[in-house]
C-alpha cells in the first residue's frame, strides 16, 4: 500500500480540475434539482389545507412527478459518472508514457489501481453527497417539512445504494481502461455495457418470457397461470441487469408503503382484505431485509468486477518504451 496516498490525492486534483467531470456532474446535478423542484412544488400545492402525510420528505426522491423519479433518473444516468472517471485511468497514464515512470518511483503496482479506484468512488461519493443535501435543503423550503430519523436513515441506505451501484461502472471503465490501450475503444465499450444493460436486457427478458410461456387469451379470459410464469421469467432475466437491483431496492428502501421488490403479487380474497386492513408503512428494518439480496447482489458484482480489473492490471507487462 506504499504510496497510496500520493497516487489518491494526485487523482483527486486531476478530477476536480477536470472540465469533462465538471461538466457531466453539474448536468446530473442540475437536472436532479429541476426534476426535485418540480416534484416538491407540486407536493406544495397538493397539500395545501391539508395535514402532511407520514414520509412525505421521502416523496421527492421517489415521486415521479412530470417526467421520471430521482431514483429513476439516478439509475438511468448515474453510471455515466463513474464511466467518465475511470475510462481512460490507465491507458491514457500508458499514452502518455507516464505509467511506466510512475511505476519506477518507490511505488507498489497494486497502489495505483487501487488509489484510482478509490479516488473515483470518492469523487461518486462527493457528487452524491451534494445532490441529496441540495435536493433535501430545497424539500424542506418548499414543503416545509423537516425530515425525521428514520427518513434520514433510509436517505443513508439509499446513499449508500447508489455510490455501490456507480461505483460499479467506475469498475467497468477501469477495466476496459486496463484491456485496451485506445482511450476512445475503452469509452465506448463502457458505453456499450451500459446501453446493452439499460434497454437490451429488458428488452431480451420480455422477448424471451414470451417465447418460454406465452400469454394466451381465449374466451374465458387470460391464463392466470402462463401469465405467472411469464411474468417470473422476465423478472429472473431482468435481475441480471445492476440497473434492475439498483431501482428495486432504492426504491423499496426509501418508500416505506412498498411491501415487495416484485411488481405483479397474485392475492387472494382473504390477503387483499389482510391488505387493506394493514395498510401501514413497514419500518426501516423490515425494508432492509426485503432489500438485502439486492444490496448484496450490488456489493459482489462491485467487487467482482475490480478484483478481475485487478488481476488483469497486475499480470499485464508495463514496458518503459
Amino acid at each position: 500500500m506504499h504510496g497510496i496516498f500520493t497516487i489518491f490525492r494526485k487523482e483527486m486534483e486531476d478530477h476536480f480540475s477536470s472540465i469533462r467531470f465538471l461538466l457531466i456532474s453539474a448536468l446530473i446535478v442540475m437536472v436532479g434539482v429541476i426534476i426535485a423542484s418540480m416534484v416538491g412544488m407540486s407536493i406544495q400545492e397538493e397539500s395545501k389545507g391539508m395535514a402532511k402525510p407520514t414520509f412525505i420528505f421521502l416523496w421527492l426522491f421517489t415521486s415521479t412527478g412530470k417526467l421520471f423519479s430521482f431514483v429513476q433518473f439516478i439509475g438511468f444516468f448515474g453510471p455515466l459518472i463513474g464511466i467518465f472517471l475511470g475510462f481512460d485511468a490507465i491507458n491514457r497514464e500508458r499514452v502518455s508514457r507516464t505509467l511506466s515512470k510512475l511505476l519506477s518511483q518507490p511505488i507498489y503496482r497494486d497502489s495505483v489501481i487501487n488509489a484510482k479506484f478509490l479516488s473515483g468512488v470518492a469523487m461518486i461519493a462527493i457528487v452524491l453527497v451534494a445532490i441529496v443535501l441540495i435536493i433535501s435543503g430545497l424539500g424542506i423550503r418548499l414543503i416545509g417539512v423537516v425530515p425525521g430519523g428514520e427518513e434520514i436513515w433510509r436517505l443513508v441506505i439509499y446513499l449508500v445504494a447508489s455510490i455501490l451501484y456507480i461505483s460499479f461502472w467506475l469498475g467497468i471503465s477501469i477495466l476496459f481502461s486496463v484491456i485496451f490501450r485506445s482511450t476512445a475503444t475503452s469509452a465506448l465499450a463502457s458505453l456499450a455495457v451500459w446501453i446493452f444493460f439499460s434497454f437490451f436486457v429488458s428488452l431480451g427478458a420480455g422477448a424471451l418470457a414470451n417465447a418460454i410461456s406465452p400469454v394466451s387469451q381465449s374466451a374465458s379470459g387470460i391464463d392466470v397461470d402462463a401469465a405467472l410464469r411469464n411474468a417470473q421469467i422476465q423478472r429472473t432475466i431482468s435481475l441480471f441487469s445492476p440497473m434492475t437491483l439498483y431501482s428495486d431496492a432504492t426504491t423499496t428502501i426509501l418508500d416505506p408503503m412498498r411491501k415487495t421488490t416484485q411488481a405483479l403479487i397474485l392475492m387472494g380474497p382473504l390477503e387483499r382484505i389482510s391488505l387493506s386492513r394493514f395498510q401501514n408503512p413497514l419500518p426501516l428494518l423490515q425494508s432492509l431485509f426485503i432489500v438485502i439480496p439486492h444490496l448484496i447482489s450490488i456489493v459482489a458484482i462491485t467487487l467482482l468486477c475490480f478484483g478481475v480489473c485487478y488481476l488483469i492490471f497486475m499480470r499485464q507487462e508495463i514496458r518503459t518504451i
